[in-house]
């Protein structure tokens, strides 16, 4: 009688028959498990920051510099593009109007309500999250990859008091700030644009008929939640690097994917909410 001995792996890949692979549900459940950490990790530092936003010491002077760096060093670029668009918009919404009324009365009253209720915010957070969410990203995640982070842990320090903070309330200002001016040179450079192509006189351009309570309050809830996303996320993609310089760039490139991708998908939220509250 003979007795067949049980094929073990090696035998088998001495056949040549290499072992089986994950399939494509497996992969798509790891990338869905994956996602499900990352927002629960993502989830932690923002209540964390919000506590200790409203109950945490802070160094003084800390809220001001992280200020100057987000409202300042941005207003130079933040106005050229905005402005820039402003020109692109006004001009765009003058020739699809010619084609069905030409009559330009209430060019400005559209372009205003768009304005308020959502380009400037939505625009205006997007330039931020490719300039200060990657700011924050490079600085916090070269700090972690030269153990500057683990220092402040061995000190007893929590680094998202430390460090997450003073930007998160830097970026709730002056967020704000910037797209309010932002919108003023969008309107303005709009204004020139209706007066130069289509012959708008300014004060012809200058129409509040569209513009209620429900757009401004939609605006300014943007503008909170657009600048309290941006140096959250930022910051979490900077405190998830690792290694050496890679690993800050790759920090720095997804947290500017991240913030752009939380934008769209708060303003997305946001419009549908005031669509069914003020039916706009």
């Amino acid at each position: 009688m003979v007795i067949c001995a049980p094929m073990t792996l090696a035998g088998v890949e001495s056949e040549g028959r290499a072992p089986a692979r994950p399939g494509a549900v497996a992969d798509l459940g790891a990338a869905a498990m994956e996602l499900m950490a990352g927002g629960r990790e993502l989830y932690s530092v923002f209540v964390r920051t919000l506590y200790y936003a409203a109950r945490g010491k802070r160094e003084r002077g800390a809220v001001l510099r992280q200020m100057f760096e987000v409202g300042n060093r941005s207003l130079a670029f933040l106005s050229i593009t905005l402005g820039a668009l402003g020109m692109i918009i006004t001009y765009q919404i003058g020739i699809q109007q010619a084609r069905i009324v030409p009559d330009y009365t209430m060019l400005g009253a559209v372009y205003l309500e768009l304005i308020v209720r959502d380009i400037a915010a939505s625009l205006g957070a997007l330039m931020l999250a490719t300039r200060v969410g990657a700011g924050i990203a490079a600085e916090i995640g070269s700090m972690v990859v030269t153990e500057q982070v683990d220092a402040l842990r061995m000190c007893a320090a929590d680094p998202i008091e430390y460090l997450i903070v003073p930007r998160f309330l830097a970026s709730l200002i002056m967020t704000g700030a910037l797209i309010v001016w932002a919108a003023f040179v969008m309107y303005w450079t709009g204004a020139a644009t209706a007066y130069v192509a289509f012959g708008v006189l300014p004060g012809t351009f200058f129409n509040l008929t569209y513009v209620h309570a429900g757009e401004v309050i939609t605006g300014i809830t943007k503008c909170i939640a657009y600048g309290a996303a941006i140096p959250v996320v930022s910051a979490y993609c900077g405190l998830s690097a690792f290694g050496g310089s890679e690993g800050v760039g790759w920090a720095t490139t997804r947290a500017v994917v991240n913030s752009s991708l939380a934008v769209i998908v708060l303003n997305f939220i946001i419009s549908t909410v005031a669509l069914f509250v003020f039916g706009a």
